[in-house]
């Protein structure tokens, strides 16, 4: 990998000061800045290559819809797919689960079947799956035992048999605790006792190594955003059998067959769930974002970001009043925290004064953050251009925060 010093200068945004310091941009884990090779990727297509997809004969939509198409063999050889036809591009994570909650419901799942999560999901991966309940689709919950994210993934064929569940969803990585997950091991569990899995690799995606055949998983979702790509652009992967077994999410032009006034059918998966014009110059984005990633070495950005959150961690305890939320061993690139007497909203904006930019809130976690008696939390979130002197430099506010509230 290219030290992060260097690999800083391939993102325009990061050279600019906020407050009179150095930006340091330690909300990742929200979204990620965008590499000079991405933007000009965009933009050579929106300046010499745009036109509709699918619909024209003529050389410019032509060359759009090769490389619209490109894209798809791309994200599929990108995590391990069988087949383009495997890879659905969506808005990003959210409504590629919202797409396989909506038509799961009305096909791969009957009335009293179950749906199993954990108490870590975010809001995404919730509130789709409760919206099945008028349906007659019943959710049950994995317990988080306590503040590092620890899951007794033992208790999956307990739940199973209770709770006649039919489908597992559960991060890959908390976007909260920064808690990795075994997504191998837990897809195996699941694939013995015969559920369909799904894995929301929002916070992993990008990140790191990723193999959808090593994971095991029968669906699999990410955004485009959180790994260099352009906003508006994800992905649902789902085994070609299953998206095969899935009705429309969306109606209208693109995804039919043949449309009479009476009824209509419908194209084979990909192109039946990308109903209307599609996010072209996103899916082109995020192609030139998986080859910046592959070209700096995803090992070596998990490594990276790793080795900061640790290193954050370490220097955060130091601080009196500090509690911080997530595994104490291994974690992803995420730390986050409270300081006693301070609010998040106040600690983050005094921090904001300094140049540093982090994420301070519920994160989409509010069950989560319930359950361990907490209302905000701030989270720094790294990412392969960020340093160990922006991690000091956090540290460094931080307590210069607590001394300003301390009086």
């Amino acid at each position: 990998m290219r030290p992060p010093e260097e690999l800083r200068t391939d993102f325009p945004a990061l050279s600019q000061a906020a407050h009179g310091h150095p930006l340091a941009y330690l909300d990742n884990a929200a979204t990620t800045q965008k590499p000079k090779a991405v933007l000009d990727t965009v933009r050579s297509f929106y300046e010499k290559d745009y036109a509709n997809v699918h619909r024209g004969l003529y050389d410019l939509s032509i060359r759009a819809t090769e490389a619209f198409e490109s894209s798809r063999r791309r994200v599929a050889d990108f995590i391990g797919a069988a087949s383009p036809e495997e890879i659905v591009f969506t808005r990003g994570t959210t409504e590629a689960i919202n797409l396989l909650a909506s038509t799961a419901g009305r096909s791969l799942l009957q009335r009293g079947d179950g749906v199993l999560l954990t108490e870590m999901e975010h809001h995404a991966n919730l509130i789709p799956w409760q919206m099945l309940g008028s349906l007659g689709i019943r959710l049950s919950f994995l317990p988080v035992e306590d503040e590092q994210g620890t899951v007794d993934w033992n208790r999956i064929e307990e739940m199973a048999k209770r709770h006649r569940v039919r489908l597992l969803a559960f991060t890959h990585v908390s976007n909260s605790l920064g808690k990795v997950n075994p997504a191998a091991e837990i897809c195996a569990r699941a694939r013995s006792l015969g559920l369909l899995t799904l894995v929301d690799a929002a916070q992993s995606a990008g990140h790191q190594r990723l193999s959808v055949r090593e994971i095991g998983c029968d669906f699999l979702a990410f955004s485009g955003h959180k790994m260099c790509a352009p906003t508006g652009i994800g992905i649902l992967y789902g085994r070609q059998e299953l998206l095969s077994a899935l009705p429309p999410y969306q109606t209208g032009g693109e995804m039919i067959a043949e449309v009479r006034l009476d009824q209509s059918s419908w194209k084979a998966p990909p192109h039946r769930f990308e109903a209307g014009t599609p996010n072209i110059g996103g899916a082109i984005g995020l192609r030139a974002a998986i080859d910046y990633l592959q070209s700096v070495g995803l090992d070596m950005v998990e490594k990276h970001t790793s080795s900061l959150a640790a290193y954050a961690a370490s220097g955060l305890a130091s601080i009196p009043g500090i509690r911080i939320l997530g595994p104490r061993d291994h974690r992803a690139g995420i730390v986050s925290f409270v300081l006693e007497g301070v609010h998040a909203h106040d600690l983050v904006a005094f921090l904001d004064q300094e140049g540093l930019a982090l994420r301070a809130g519920d994160h989409c976690n509010q069950p989560l953050l319930r359950k361990l008696g907490l209302a905000a939390t701030a989270r720094a979130s790294f990412y392969l251009y960020n340093l160990r002197e922006e991690v000091d430099r956090l540290v460094e506010a931080v307590e210069k925060t607590r001394r300003y509230f301390a009086g």
